[in-house]
């Protein structure tokens, strides 16, 4: 198996969800840590645009949204699955639930003043003041489609979520059965944002005691066997891995666009981080896209989309 790549940051909540997978499945993998907010340039170069975090590279491929990282790791290592035979759409849709509603829902409730105070070290305003502020203004930029909910709002429909899923673990030990799923990867970590980056507002969690007992379990995994990489190590591995890394089957073209493989195109989300990333399509199957592009120090790079999420658009040349 080519060495796995993640680039993440410590805080990240779906990095979190992706570190757990690691470790669930027992992988082996290298850690690049990247900026929380732009600029960054080695980010761009692997990427060619995608700010995200995290993606995953393999070789000279990137794999972005965890959505599209969680298959290549499944295919990777099948077991154990993260989508169990019966229960693989059931999984799925759960997931996207937990990683688009259930998560704004909980960001908008964390980051009140008491849990910003914490995520930007704490003390009195005046000195994490600055910092939030350009952190909240990078993200903004990236909130194209998704409206940040107001305190009283949030917290109603955090707590409505929270009780749904202690409803779920009413008699089995994770949401779907007696084994971990992408559901409850996907459910664990804006929950695992809110008890350890703002742990001042996680007493929303006291009151669904099925739910922690959910979250230590699956706290417990931890996150595999980790090592520590740096950006331009990473870069050069990708400028010297040409073709190595692909990871998805070859499937069938999908033509939704009415327009060829071999095309210029851009790919952006559709909700939240709208900077595209643009190149050759080399491939649109059922579930994802690929573009070719060439960076001056990474080399020839497939970048891999999910398709759910995501807008393709032809370049006029």
């Amino acid at each position: 198996m080519a060495e796995l790549i993640l680039h993440h940051y410590a805080s990240s909540p779906f990095s979190e969800k992706i570190r757990l997978i690691l470790g669930w499945k027992q992988l082996a993998w290298k850690s690049v840590i990247v900026p929380s907010i732009l600029p960054k340039p080695d980010v761009m170069a692997l990427t060619g645009g995608y700010r995200k975090t995290p993606f995953l590279q393999i070789g000279s491929h990137i794999y972005c949204d965890t959505a599209l990282i969680c298959d290549v790791l499944e295919h990777l290592q099948p077991e154990p699955a993260l989508y169990p035979a019966a229960h693989k759409g059931l999984a799925r849709v759960v997931a996207q639930w937990a990683d688009e509603r259930l998560f704004w829902a909980a960001m908008s409730y964390n980051f009140q003043p008491k849990g910003i105070a914490q995520v930007f070290g704490g003390g009195a305003p005046e000195q994490w003041g600055p910092i939030a502020k350009t952190f909240g203004e990078d993200r903004a930029r990236m909130r194209t489609a998704v409206p940040r909910a107001p305190a009283p709002d949030a917290a109603a429909a955090y707590r409505s979520y929270l009780r749904r899923l202690s409803d779920m673990l009413h008699a089995q030990r994770y949401l779907l059965g007696d084994t971990p799923c992408v559901a409850d990867f996907a459910a664990y970590h804006p929950l695992w944002f809110t008890q350890t980056q703002t742990p001042a507002m996680a007493g929303i969690l006291e009151a669904t005691p099925a739910v922690q007992a959910w979250m230590a379990r699956l706290a417990a995994i931890g996150h595999g066997s980790r090592t520590e990489l740096d950006a331009a190590a990473a870069i050069a591995h990708c400028a010297a891995s040409q073709g190595v890394g692909a990871v998805l089957a070859d499937q069938p073209f999908q033509d939704e666009h009415g327009f060829p493989l071999g095309s210029r195109v851009s790919i952006s989300s559709d909700s939240f981080g709208p900077e595209p990333s643009s190149g050759e399509l080399v491939a649109a199957t059922r579930m994802h896209y690929t573009i070719r592009r060439v960076d001056e120090r990474a080399g020839v790079v497939h970048v891999h989309f999910p398709r759910i999420g995501y807008v393709l658009k032809k370049e006029e040349t």
